[in-house]
């Protein structure tokens, strides 16, 4: 076995941990859990109603008033008001007589209010406002029911291959995070300013940038593996920084090979290309890439060993290895996962066609155990990348239209 000086792992809950040997062949992996990550030399970058009353009856033409209702102080102040109107008749004029002059008689005006009236409710205006509250209800419910119901549990690669088909074929994904399908990274002067107003397709990019500054890459790499490509969105950034050097992004998905394939062609590269390929059973030789790369693939391996020993095997001495994946905290006898914890965890796989997590402590000791890597770093990313949740939900919201328009009809 070849010694690896640098290994790095990033990871969304993790740190990059990186060695500095002195052996000739140096190698960085970073990974990356939830975010988190850790890196070596040879290393892996790895990758979470309406309440005034009518205002109250006014007689005599007093004032109208209306307190609004408070729906959920703590999250949500929500204030209607209800107008009501008044009408009074005109005052009737005075009726003056003349009488002899020993007796003047005047008659009092009379003046008349009439208190406003609310019409009542036709039984079938009441039937059709009963039926849109409960159509309401109803689709409330199914709504959350299927929300919290996970639709993907995780069988097999094929799994993975067909859930990704699907994801790419629809191109909703594509639609609302561009061309990279993994999260954003936000720095702290972005966080302080307010996540929304940093683009969130460029968010991604530069996570990328960030990872790749992390990772420890070689100056002029040439063959680059991107292990669990997507549809090649940092393939295609890798391919334009490095210029000479040949890029190869594999998946289970052969509709992520199409759609990549399609727009490295668009945008004139040829120093790229992708391949249906198992990341667990490469088929490339021993020692042939300067980088491998693996952003938010981790997760999706049922074997976390050979994941990590087979990106290891094909990573050429004094190489660099970096990976970014989803982790879960590390547990131990004085901090145990609680019941709750376990139940996230396993509504996470269900949903995301995910076999199991494990920390990034973990991924670091099995980096260890490969024999190759000396000098092993990792970084938690949690708070670099928790905004990319919140901005995923905030750019469905605000603009709907694609999804609905497109449904499952």
């Amino acid at each position: 076995s070849h010694p690896r000086t640098s290994s790095s792992v990033h990871s969304y809950h993790t740190r990059a941990i990186k060695n500095s040997s002195a052996l000739a062949r140096e190698n960085c992996v970073p990974i990356l859990s939830d975010m988190t990550s850790v890196s070596v030399q040879r290393p892996t970058l790895m990758d979470l109603r309406s309440a005034g009353a009518l205002g109250g009856r006014s007689l005599k033409m007093t004032a109208l008033t209306q307190q609004p209702a408070r729906r959920n102080a703590k999250l949500l102040r929500s204030s209607r008001t209800t107008s009501a109107s008044w009408k009074s008749t005109p005052s009737a004029t005075p009726k003056v007589v003349n009488e002899p002059t020993s007796v003047l008689k005047t008659e009092a005006p009379i003046v008349t209010t009439q208190a406003a009236t609310k019409p009542a409710l036709s039984q079938e205006q009441m039937q059709t406002a009963a039926m849109a509250v409960g159509g309401l209800v109803v689709a409330a419910a199914a709504a959350k029911w299927v929300l919290d119901t996970p639709s993907r549990t995780y069988t097999g690669k094929e799994t993975v291959g067909k859930e990704y088909d699907a994801w790419t074929d629809d191109g909703v994904l594509e639609h609302y995070w561009g061309e990279h399908i993994h999260l954003g990274y936000y720095s702290h002067k972005e966080r302080a300013a307010g996540y929304k107003k940093k683009d969130f397709v460029e968010a991604k990019k530069d996570f990328v940038y960030e990872m790749l500054k992390w990772s420890g890459c070689p100056e002029k790499p040439t063959r680059i593996l991107d292990c669990g490509c997507g549809i090649g969105g940092t393939s295609r950034l890798l391919a334009k920084r490095f210029p000479d050097a040949q890029i190869t992004g594999i998946t289970l998905s052969s509709s992520q090979v199409r759609r990549g394939t399609e727009l490295a062609k668009e945008q004139g590269l040829e120093n790229v290309e992708f391949k249906v390929m198992n990341a667990l059973h490469q088929e490339f030789d021993d020692d042939t890439f300067d980088l491998v790369w693996a952003c938010e693939s981790g997760e999706h391996m049922p074997d976390k060993t050979a994941y990590v020993n087979e990106m290891v095997r094909v990573l050429k001495p004094g190489g660099a290895l970096a990976v970014a994946t989803w982790c879960q905290r590390e547990e131990t006898p004085e901090a145990p996962l609680s019941q709750k914890d376990r139940s996230n965890l396993q509504f996470l796989y269900d949903e995301w066609a995910h076999p199991h997590f494990v920390s990034y402590q973990e991924y670091m000791r099995i980096m260890h155990r490969t024999g190759v890597m000396t000098d092993i770093q990792g970084e938690d990313w949690v708070k670099e990348t928790i905004d990319s949740w919140r901005h995923s939900i905030w750019v469905g919201v605000w603009s709907p239209w694609f999804v609905v328009f497109k449904g499952p009809w």
